[in-house]
């Protein structure tokens, strides 16, 4: 299964208003099993506390180039030796620059020129600094460097203003950070997947959907790009945020989901269909808004939806084929009879009242080995161990051809 707890990261903030979001990064890296050790400017010191950081992650916090904790006085080449990582969040414009130039005059630039492992960039500035042809040449310079740059996002800013410049939240960094660290099991490879509810209309404003989240679904998403896949995401509505990296295209009914998964099957390898397919659809939606009288009823006509598991696992050549099984009972056998049903390489299953719209799940693997299951955790911790479970079935299965 997934394993990212002997990762180590240094998590370098340097001076700006989005410091701030420091604390709740070192807990989300924290959530992900990441070990935190901060190091800090001189700047950053002036919009948060070292105790603050030192408290969250457990580990002392470094500012000082000549800090006597470490043993030889060399802390820039010392503190980045066992780690897998340096994220730098916030990364001012200023600092952007020092990178670019080797710069080398405090602890935190004299580190990153120091490192022997990767780096990864979270910029946050105002929008006007973002967009100076000078900042965007060092940026391009980053990235030509092999640093990654996450965000900015556009949004409001401290000064007042909106527009590009504004650092990830906190829980995005965490995400793309333990995509990072994830083992590639999936490298090279274009996942499929659906996810969330279908919207199915009955009029102008009322329609047939479900309970569905998307949470499950996305969390998923965001595993299959941690383990180095392609992701193509086609969402019914949710209000899930996007996963970083991901082809996103969002759709409402089943038909839509059925035309954009029609669209680009033939170039994925694996397909997973977790979203929450409404079986039926009305037959003839009215244009109009149907006005209630008060001694109607309303009798509304439903047809079969097309099944878009069976569609996809029933071609010439099919991907490797994912099936979800949503029971309120029953559930090995129902899910089981699915999986042989519809032909496809695994099915995951799981009971309704205890998953839609929950932040944890416990569900069961069944394949043609049996059926596997796996412990009440996390969504984000399942969707890592169903997708190592999907990569390894995965090449077992491509070695077979």
């Amino acid at each position: 299964m997934t394993d990212i707890k002997s990762k180590k990261v240094v998590l370098g903030i340097t001076g700006g208003v989005a410091a701030y979001k420091a604390a709740e990064l070192v807990r989300r890296l924290g959530d992900q099993a990441i070990d935190v050790h901060v190091v800090m400017t001189e700047a950053a010191c002036g919009f948060i506390t070292p105790a603050t950081l030192q408290a969250l992650s457990g580990h002392p916090v470094y500012t000082d180039m000549w800090d006597a904790r470490i043993p030889n006085s060399m802390a820039h080449i010392e503190l980045s030796r066992d780690k897998a990582v340096i994220v730098i969040a916030p990364a001012t414009a200023d600092f952007m620059a020092k990178l670019v130039h080797g710069h080398a005059d405090d602890l935190l630039s004299t580190l990153c020129l120091a490192r022997d492992c990767p780096l990864i960039v979270a910029p946050a500035m105002n929008r006007q600094m973002w967009e100076n042809p000078a900042t965007q040449r060092n940026v391009a310079q980053l990235e030509k460097d092999g640093v990654t740059i996450l965000g900015p996002a556009s949004g409001d800013q401290a000064c007042g203003e909106t527009g590009n410049g504004r650092m990830l939240e906190a829980q995005e960094i965490a995400d793309a950070v333990a995509a990072f660290l994830a083992p590639k099991s999936l490298a090279g490879v274009h996942v499929l997947m659906t996810a969330g509810p279908t919207f199915e209309p009955i009029d102008a404003v009322r329609g047939i959907t479900n309970r569905s989240s998307g949470k499950m679904g996305y969390a998923i998403a965001r595993a299959a790009i941690g383990a180095g896949a392609k992701v193509t995401l086609v969402s019914g509505p949710s209000s899930q945020p996007i996963p970083a990296g991901a082809a996103l295209t969002r759709v409402e009914s089943a038909a839509d989901m059925f035309e954009a998964v029609k669209k680009h099957a033939k170039h994925a390898d694996i397909f997973i269909g977790v979203a929450a397919v409404a079986d039926y659809r009305v037959e003839t939606p009215s244009e109009h808004k149907i006005k209630k009288t008060d001694d109607s009823q309303l009798t509304l006509r439903l047809v079969p939806n097309p099944d878009i598991l069976a569609w996809v696992a029933g071609q010439k050549q099919p991907p490797f084929t994912v099936g979800f099984a949503a029971e309120s009972r029953n559930l090995e056998n129902y899910a089981d009879e699915k999986r042989r049903r519809k032909k496809v390489n695994l099915i995951v299953a799981n009971l309704a009242q205890n998953a839609i719209g929950a932040d944890d799940n416990e569900v069961m693997l069944l394949d043609d080995s049996g059926t596997h299951k796996l412990p009440r955790a996390p969504k984000e911790t399942v969707a890592k161990d169903i997708v190592a479970r999907i990569a390894t079935l995965y090449r077992a299965a491509k070695k077979r051809r």
